[in-house]
């Protein structure tokens, strides 16, 4: 069984470590301890450099006493903003809360804190068990950006549960979107705001015509487009020479995303051709879309496990990228699931000490399972 004492020491000791995206130095430090304490192999690799970093993607390997094949398990460390500063508060009826400044880091450290705990009980306990691994990597929060630089031909597991989702413990992602990201350069021509506007081409008027033909928001009912970041211009006198765009698209249907695409850069082009601009495009495929097949031995394993924890299994949609995606892509089959954490990225996150022990209980089931 779990410590839940124990495993709230350790939530609120990870919480109090600062672990924004590229800087997980200490967060890093503190982990590869742990692990080793625990009798774990741990190898950092060099993500954090590559990426401007001070750390990298932690792998860790345990043996098993079953033979069976090993089953990964996947956490992030970095956290989003305001993470500077955060303090977990247990309330008397079980919320655990930041002080209101700041975000809690539920989102991913409840699931760290929660394989850290398993594996001390699995081996206090002398229970036999797979092999395990275990990956702890950064820079999860700014678009996967970590885990890409990982190298995958070192993971031995060809099963993987990744703890990243809301929702009640014992649920699980059924499928993810593909994530594209475009970036659009409209280039004007400058000229004095004051004396001869005319003579000038205005890149931000030309950018957002494009902006009000395109379609926002959830676009049908598999697909979601966002222009998040506008800049341009160089001072208030002078027309706009140059104005970029950024956004996204997010769809469960890798066509019907490029096709989308191709209509916002049409947009775009026309507008700027319009006012005798021109426009520059670009995207990025950041991840692939998957779903889940629900008769997968990972699956049913979750199930299982869910069943004999009393712990209510459903399986729902996320519009969110993990690193799932990623091991997806290199031929990893699994889930992601809830890992008690909710309103992330926010200031008003929190999670419960009974949702926190209910996901340590559950990885131990799983890193146990026969099955």
């Amino acid at each position: 069984m779990v410590d839940r004492a124990r495993l709230l020491d350790t939530f609120k000791r990870l919480v109090s470590i600062d672990s924004l995206s590229l800087g997980e130095r200490q967060m890093a430090d503190c982990l590869s301890a742990a692990m080793q304490k625990l009798g774990m192999s741990v190898k950092e690799d060099g993500a954090g450099v590559k990426l401007g970093g001070n750390a990298g993607n932690l792998h860790a390997f345990l043996p098993g006493a079953l033979e069976l094949p090993p089953l990964l398990f996947c956490c992030h460390m970095d956290t989003v903003t305001p993470g500077i500063g955060k303090k977990a508060t247990v309330h008397e009826d079980g919320r655990i809360t930041s002080d209101g400044s700041t975000i809690l880091g539920a989102d991913d450290l409840s699931g760290v804190a929660a394989i850290l705990e398993a594996i001390q009980a699995m081996r206090e306990s002398g229970k036999p068990h797979r092999p395990i691994e275990v990956l702890f990597t950064v820079a999860e929060e700014i678009y996967c950006r970590g885990i890409a630089q990982f190298d995958a031909a070192a993971l031995k597991s060809k099963q993987c549960y990744v703890l990243d989702l809301t929702g009640p413990v014992g649920t699980a992602a059924s499928c993810a979107p593909c994530i594209l990201t475009f970036e659009v350069a409209i280039h004007g021509k400058p000229a004095h705001a004051g004396f001869a506007p005319e003579q000038g081409v205005h890149a931000i008027r030309a950018a957002s015509a494009a902006i009000s033909r395109m379609e926002l928001g959830h676009v049908g009912d598999r697909m979601t487009v966002n222009v998040g970041m506008i800049d341009g211009g160089s001072a208030r006198n002078i027309i706009p020479q140059r104005c970029v765009v950024k956004g996204e698209i997010r769809s469960f249907d890798q066509a019907q995303a490029t096709a989308q695409l191709e209509e916002i850069f049409a947009c775009f082009r026309d507008a700027a051709a319009e006012l005798g601009a021109s426009a520059d495009t670009e995207y990025e495929r950041v991840s692939a879309a998957y779903t889940v097949d629900e008769a997968h031995p990972s699956v049913l394993r979750h199930k299982a496990a869910c069943e004999k924890l009393g712990l209510p299994f459903s399986f729902v949609p996320t519009h969110g990228l993990s690193d799932y995606n990623a091991l997806y892509g290199h031929g990893l089959r699994g889930l992601v699931i809830a890992n008690a954490m909710e309103k992330c990225h926010s200031t008003e996150e929190y999670t419960t000490a009974d949702e926190l022990e209910r996901i340590a209980s559950l990885v131990l089931e799983l890193m146990t399972s026969r099955d």
